[in-house]
């Protein structure tokens, strides 16, 4: 796991200072209500962001090809579909397997891939997440309801200002014959961070028919 990241190691790092402070000022003027930002922030977090990995991921799951090409290129391929830029100029993608469960950390700061998952969570720039992801990641994975059987290798990947990572989540059973739109209606941020699962073909209103 690399450690060269390119900004401060704190608990905030200066642009999350930087955006309290104008927070505070903003709302001490009576600019902003808190309710509202935090409400849109969540938007960005939950649903708008990761929108766009869930569409790679989708595409993943119908195209062997683009999958292929995610695994060896996954800049390139994310590229593709339109997403790219800033705090993703270096994707790496990791597929789940049967015998193989992938989670992705930072364990110095917050490195995320903006572009395909938006904002990051609140958990994942803890400081408890980012030291208990790499000590007890089966403890850390049970906490979010995700539970790999004993004989399943967990593997930890560091997210760094150099490479962030793209975990491909296992597609769901009873899902043939979906379109990509249904398929990435079943893709939540945190399948493709390694800490959740994608949701169940029967519990959701994506299914054809």
């Amino acid at each position: 796991m690399g450690h060269d990241h390119d900004h401060e190691h704190s608990e905030l790092d200066p642009m999350d200072v930087r955006v309290r402070a104008l927070e505070t000022l903003l709302t001490e003027k009576g600019y902003v209500d808190p309710a509202a930002l935090d409400e849109l922030i969540d938007a960005y977090q939950t649903r708008i962001g990761p929108r766009n990995g869930a569409r790679v991921v989708a595409r993943a799951w119908v195209d062997d090809e683009f999958r292929e090409w995610l695994r060896t290129d996954a800049t390139a391929a994310i590229a593709s579909l339109g997403y790219g830029g800033r705090q993703g100029e270096h994707m790496v993608a990791v597929e789940q397997a049967a015998d193989t469960h992938h989670m992705v950390v930072c364990t110095l700061c917050s490195c995320y891939p903006w572009p395909v998952l938006g904002l990051p969570p609140t958990w994942y720039k803890s400081a408890p997440y980012r030291s208990r992801a790499v000590r007890d990641p089966r403890g850390v994975l049970a906490e979010f309801g995700v539970e790999p059987a004993d004989d399943v290798e967990l593997r930890v990947w560091d997210s760094t200002a150099e490479v962030r990572y793209l975990v491909i989540p296992q597609r769901p059973a009873g899902t043939d014959g979906w379109s990509e739109e249904q398929l990435a209606d079943l893709v939540t941020r945190d399948s493709m961070i390694g800490v959740g699962l994608p949701l169940d073909a029967a519990s959701t209103e994506a299914a054809p028919g």
